[in-house]
């Protein structure tokens, strides 16, 4: 670890901005956490080495001479900053081609915020690599222009950029453990990333955001198997929040002989239930529609070019077998959605004995409900 170049990192005091919360408001950055921290370089240039290996699961990153030092650097990370009074552990860490995971665990509460010992790692990064790389050519890579592939020395890339990092006003991206095993789910995913990137890169299409899906005069966003929309036989899958066990794995059956016939199923997977059918029908290999409510980066976003679905969602559109759709507000909007939403909710207060008031288009029952209904069209059109 380069002591100089970390004292200068983390010697900078930035200005509050408190426009930049993606941060849990009220967390106290000083205490005792697990944190996983996810560190993309400028423009995803792959900084730190190359994606090898001949099958997703002998997949592996092969590094540079700079991304060798980055790792090294993470492995001595505790080390370097418990001589200044931090107690921390480096429970796991991937230095991928242009990003990189760690996640760390906070022992004792800290001199300062965990976010001092990120941007001071990130500065002593960037101080490297300016002195000792960024015009030695010694990282060129391949990287995709208007023409054929071609070496591009790094230097020219990142000529008057004051740092190698993603210019994110937040500095970082970072998750929180809070809950019971997702410390196991952190780690296998950081050490999973080899993989998900071969299959990525090999299945590019089933990971390409589309802005402009249109499905039975309805308009998305997709990403995902887009021939699923294409299928002959469909059929839509509603489960009420109150449904009992008994309703929901009666209603699981009917949905499985019909996907087992050839039929695709499309859910907005909200209550248990529909969560519940969804899983088992992913698990055993059945294709998905799924609706969701503000489920991709804004368009426009610094992370809509490299958006990929999550955990079980990235595993079945990695094998065609899920299509995710997000409703347009133009759809939300549809008068027939509308309709549809009004009368479903008014028979619902009905059956319960109250009156019923028209709710606002932005409330989140009403998309929840939409999203129902929405379903319910695209499986009959």
């Amino acid at each position: 670890m380069s002591t100089q170049a970390m004292d200068k990192g983390q010697g900078k005091r930035r200005p509050v901005d408190t426009t930049r919360h993606h941060r849990e408001n009220g967390w106290d950055y000083r205490g005792r956490a697990i944190y996983h921290f996810t560190l993309p370089v400028e423009a995803r240039y792959p900084l730190f080495g190359v994606l090898e290996g001949e099958s997703a699961e002998k997949a592996f990153v092969k590094l540079n001479p700079f991304g060798r030092q980055v790792c090294r650097m993470l492995s001595g990370l505790a080390q370097f900053y418990e001589q200044k009074g931090y107690a921390l552990k480096v429970l796991t860490q991937m230095v991928m081609p242009d990003h990189i995971h760690l996640v760390i665990q906070v022992l004792e509460p800290l001199p300062q915020s965990i976010g001092a010992v990120v941007r001071g790692f990130k500065s002593a990064c960037t101080k490297i690599y300016k002195e000792e790389y960024f015009s030695s050519g010694e990282n060129a890579a391949k990287v995709h222009g208007e023409g054929e592939e071609a070496p591009v020395h790094f230097a020219r890339i990142f000529a008057g950029r004051g740092s190698i990092w993603q210019q994110d006003p937040a500095y970082y991206h970072e998750r929180i453990l809070h809950a019971p095993g997702q410390l196991r789910r952190m780690i296998d995913y950081v050490k999973d990333n080899p993989r998900r990137l071969w299959l990525k890169t090999r299945n590019p299409d089933l990971f390409r955001l589309h802005r402009h899906t249109e499905a039975h005069g309805l308009s998305f966003t997709s990403m995902g198997n887009h021939f699923l929309l294409d299928w002959p036989d469909r059929q839509a899958v509603e489960v009420s929040r109150s449904a009992v066990a008994e309703q929901v794995e009666e209603r699981l059956r009917t949905v499985l002989a019909a996907a087992h016939n050839g039929a695709v199923t499309y859910t907005a997977a909200i209550s248990k239930g529909e969560q519940h059918i969804a899983r088992t029908l992913r698990e055993q290999g059945y294709p998905l529609v799924v609706l969701l409510n503000d489920g991709f980066p804004k368009e426009g976003s610094p992370h809509e070019r490299y958006y990929k679905p999550g955990g079980v969602y990235f595993e079945a559109c990695s094998r065609g077998q899920l299509l995710l759709l997000e409703p347009t507000e133009q759809v939300f909007q549809d008068a027939g959605i509308q309709s549809a939403v009004q009368e479903t909710l008014r028979r619902k207060a009905e059956a319960r004995h109250f009156s019923y008031t028209p709710i606002p288009l932005a409330a989140q029952r009403y998309r929840f409900v939409a999203l129902n209904e929405i379903a319910q069209r695209l499986s009959l059109a």
